[in-house]
């Protein structure tokens, strides 16, 4: 039976993190699934997974807690995550176990530490291709305007973008109040100068953001947004990713920084690794898990794909992984051993 807990980090806030390496016993180890105690669990600890508060983490973690209980028989609970107290709880007292979704690149230092001490872990990607951040505009849209293909064609054309409230001017969309990237995304409108022929809108909310996107693509309007994957949003819509030209670290850290007194520069936006990240103990006292774990990392697309499902149906984390399961076994069937497969499946 998997259990929920809030765990020792029920009050927590997003943010975001990043990278590590394999410890020898995970990489070097031939590959379990194929040994015949492929399918045994190898600890008796109970192994708790960080459900992180955004839509794909907290999905991953109920999938890969399905797979642990039903398949490699593993005593299994689900606790509330966050970036921030997760990291800072695996480092310090190794729970959770797991961190199905980490982004290390707001917490680098205190990660690169903990690796150096080895008391955690990189066992794999969780999503192979990194996380994508930028502008985007409707594929209808680049279609009917085929030299938009990047942020400054894009600014070039304010017109194709009417703002409904100042037809005078464009309307971009911005990331929601309060947000690391509203900061970022009010710097490159700034250091573009694009105030005399467009309006930096601010949604609320994301999900006014969200409302505002689905809007447009219902009607085939054009719009310019900032948004960020993997999502249900760019699952469920044909958007283009505008070209935003080289990433420059020292000027998004500057552009982020409310205490940074340098001009606003023209950068885009980096791509922050999202890792499966561990206790240092897992994969020595479960090998089997660890192994699976290095096999679970998704695309951008996978992940966006599976969104959809739960934005669509109004469906809760566990209801998402569970459709997952059921319509994906193509893919996860690839991450374990056949009689694994076939115990998942019928507890499924």
């Amino acid at each position: 039976m998997i259990l929920k807990s809030g765990g020792i980090a029920a009050a927590m806030t997003v943010a975001l993190l990043s990278a590590a390496t394999v410890p020898a016993v995970a990489q070097d180890a031939p590959v379990v699934a194929q040994d015949a105690d492929a399918a045994v669990c190898g600890t008796d600890r109970t192994i708790d997974i960080a459900e992180m508060t955004w839509p794909s983490a907290a999905a991953l973690a109920h999938i890969h807690a399905k797979i642990l209980e039903a398949g490699f028989g593993c005593d299994v609970a689900i606790v509330t995550g966050d970036t921030v107290p997760t990291t800072s709880s695996m480092v310090t007292r190794g729970s959770p176990a797991i961190a199905p979704e980490l982004w290390t690149s707001t917490v680098q230092d205190q990660w690169d530490s903990a690796l150096e001490e080895g008391s955690v872990v990189k066992l794999g990607e969780a999503i192979t291709d990194g996380t994508i951040e930028g502008w985007f505009i409707p594929r209808y849209t680049q279609e009917a305007n085929p030299e938009i293909v990047s942020a400054e064609t894009a600014i070039a054309n304010p017109g194709v973008f009417p703002d409904p409230e100042d037809s005078s001017k464009g309307r971009i969309y911005s990331c929601p109040p309060g947000w690391g990237c509203e900061l970022a995304t009010t710097a490159l409108f700034d250091a573009y100068d694009m105030s005399g022929a467009w309006n930096l809108f601010s949604p609320g909310s994301g999900g006014a953001l969200d409302a505002s996107i689905a809007r447009a693509f219902t009607r085939e309007e054009p719009i310019l947004f900032y948004y960020w994957g993997p999502t249900a949003i760019l699952g469920k819509f044909d958007a283009v990713a505008l070209d935003m030209g080289e990433t420059k670290p020292e000027v998004y850290a500057c552009n982020t920084d409310p205490d940074c007194n340098e001009p606003a520069g023209i950068t885009a936006y980096p791509s922050s690794p999202a890792i499966v990240g561990a206790a240092a103990w897992l994969p020595e006292e479960a090998p089997n898990v660890a192994d699976y774990l290095s096999k679970v990392g998704l695309t951008n697309a996978e992940i966006s794909e599976l969104l959809v499902y739960g934005d669509e149906n109004q469906a809760d984390a566990a209801a998402t992984a569970e459709n997952f399961l059921k319509t994906k076994e193509d893919v996860w069937t690839g991450w374990v051993a056949p009689e694994v497969a076939d115990k998942v499946r019928a507890s499924l």
